[in-house]
């Protein structure tokens, strides 16, 4: 695949405790060397339902 989709993020997904598809916040979970680790959580009733790794770009490359 492409890099079309390296920066995708979700704006809804499905909660099984809702049990319907819901918008979703982003937060920032987790920072280590290298990527950061964000965490979706349902609007409506807090519940997890997924993670994101974004990595982070050596230094000195330029790009989107």
């Amino acid at each position: 695949m492409g890099k079309q989709f390296q920066d995708l993020r979700a704006s809804e997904l499905f909660c099984p405790l809702c049990r319907r598809l819901q918008p979703v916040r982003e937060r920032l979970l987790l920072v280590l060397p290298g990527a950061d680790i964000h965490e979706y959580r349902c609007v409506a009733c807090a519940s997890s339902l997924g993670t994101r790794e974004v990595r982070q770009r050596p230094a000195g490359v330029v790009g989107r």
